[in-house]
C-alpha cells in the first residue's frame, strides 16, 4: 500500500462489525488497523499513530467514551479526529459523547456511504493531500488529484517521494517534523529507510522548490527536525 494513504484505527469488540468496516474503508482506499478493545486501541494509538479513529462506544473494561476522553486529554493524539459510534439514539449520549471530544457521532445502525463520507470529512481537515484537495503556500499550489506542483505559476518537476514530502508540509505550515514522523508519513512503518535518507530527499525538495529561483521555504530546525516556512 501506498505510504500516503491515510490510516484508519477501527475499534469495535464485535468480530462482525469489526470486519465489515475494515472491508469498506479498505475498499475506499484507507490503510485499516482494527482493535477489539479499548485497552487494545490506546496500544495501537502509539504504536500506528492513525490519522483517524473509528470508535465504538459500547466495549467492556475500557469503553470508547473513555478511550475518547484519554486520547483528548493527551497532547500528542489530541488532534486525531474520533467518530464515536453508538447504538444509544438520546440526544444526551450524543451531547456527551460530543462533549468529551469526539470529533462526530455516528447512530447505529449506519449507512456505510454515510460513515464513508463522514470519515472523509474529517480527514479533509487533517489531511486535506490525501483527499484531493489544492493546497497553497506563499506562492507554492500543490493540486493532489492531477499530481501537480507551481511555484510562482511556473511549473516544478518533483519525484514521487518528494512530492509526499512536500504535501505532507503543506498540510500544516510551520508544523515542526521529526525524522522519525516524516519517515512513518512519507515512506510508511512497514518499509526500514535510514533517516539519513530523510535528509537526503529534503536537499531534493529544496532544489526543486528553487529551481526558478525565490528563497528556500524549508526550515531546518536544529535537533527537531523540519519545517516549511
Amino acid at each position: 500500500m501506498s505510504a500516503d494513504q491515510p490510516t484508519v484505527l477501527v475499534v469495535e469488540d464485535e468480530p462482525a462489525q469489526r470486519e465489515v468496516l475494515a472491508y469498506n474503508l479498505e475498499a475506499e482506499g484507507f490503510r485499516v488497523s482494527r482493535a477489539g478493545s479499548g485497552d487494545e486501541a490506546m496500544l495501537l494509538v502509539d504504536e500506528e499513530h492513525p490519522d483517524i479513529i473509528v470508535l465504538d462506544w459500547m466495549m467492556p473494561n475500557l469503553s470508547g467514551i473513555e478511550v475518547c476522553r484519554r486520547l483528548k486529554s493527551r497532547p500528542d493524539t489530541r488532534s486525531i479526529p474520533i467518530i464515536m459510534l453508538s447504538a444509544r439514539t438520546e440526544e444526551v449520549d450524543k451531547v456527551r459523547g460530543l462533549e468529551t471530544g469526539a470529533d462526530d457521532y455516528v447512530v447505529k445502525p449506519y449507512s456505510v456511504v454515510e460513515l464513508m463520507a463522514r470519515v472523509r470529512t474529517q480527514l479533509r481537515r487533517v489531511r486535506p493531500a490525501t483527499v484531493g484537495l489544492r493546497l497553497e503556500f506563499d506562492d507554492i499550489v500543490l493540486d493532489s488529484e492531477t499530481h501537480k506542483v507551481s511555484r510562482d505559476s511556473k511549473p516544478l518537476k518533483l519525484g514521487p517521494t518528494e512530492f509526499r514530502l512536500l504535501s505532507t508540509f503543506m498540510e500544516k505550515p510551520g508544523r515542526v517534523w521529526s525524522r522519525e514522523q516524516l519517515l512513518d508519513r512519507v515512506w510508511g512503518r512497514d518499509i526500514y529507510v535510514d533517516t539519513r535518507t530523510v535528509d537526503v530527499h529534503i536537499g531534493r525538495l529544496r532544489k526543486a522548490l528553487t529551481q526558478h529561483g525565490g528563497d528556500d521555504p524549508v526550515r531546518t530546525v536544529r535537533g527537531a527536525g523540519y519545517a516549511l516556512g
